[in-house]
């Protein structure tokens, strides 16, 4: 039931957007009275909740999963494969995405996302710090960790006129002018 109504809960702010999200929407969509719903859910507010908390959750394990045991080994190739790594999952779920960075008020969204940002930062400060890449690893990953993220989801939603490979490119060719990789 539980995964019913966070499914339709995820459809409905995709399809309505977070102003015309209800309790009574999400309850249609998941096929359940709204008596039903509140047995498991307060609000609408809760049901927001886990479905941003699940969608940073994902996109934080596809981008840690890239990294896998080569943490120590940096290199060109390892970074393109965390940054595809990441486009991958921005895109998805561009629809999600959209409403995330774009539609949701920033309170609803900003405790996952830091939670998401804070979990690849803290592997990637590992990988500088192993590389002795940058006297200060915390503020390397710090700076590139945002950078890529905010580039990624740049891209994904505004759709410029840059193919994929190009974009990953760029990004190795971004970071790499800033750290040995």
């Amino acid at each position: 039931m539980v995964e019913r109504i966070v499914a339709a809960g995820r459809e409905v702010l995709i399809a309505d957007g977070y102003d015309a999200f209800s309790t009574n929407r999400v309850a249609d969509a998941a096929d359940v009275s709204p008596g039903s719903l509140y047995q498991y859910f307060p609000n609408k507010a809760a049901i927001i909740d886990v479905v941003i908390d699940r969608y940073m959750a994902d996109m934080s394990e596809r981008v840690v999963a890239s990294i896998g045991d080569r943490l120590g080994t940096p290199s060109p190739e390892l970074a393109r494969d965390v940054f595809d790594a990441l486009v991958a999952a921005l895109e998805a779920d561009a629809g999600l995405l959209r409403v995330v960075y774009e539609v949701l008020p920033l309170a609803r969204n900003v405790g996952p996302r830091a939670a998401m940002e804070k979990r690849v930062q803290e592997l990637a400060t590992m990988g500088i710090a192993l590389m002795g890449a940058h006297p200060r690893p915390a503020t390397a990953a710090w700076l590139t960790v945002l950078a890529i993220e905010n580039i990624s989801v740049r891209w994904v939603l505004d759709q410029p006129p840059i193919s994929r490979e190009e974009l990953l490119d760029e990004m190795v060719a971004l970071v790499g002018g800033y750290l040995p990789i």
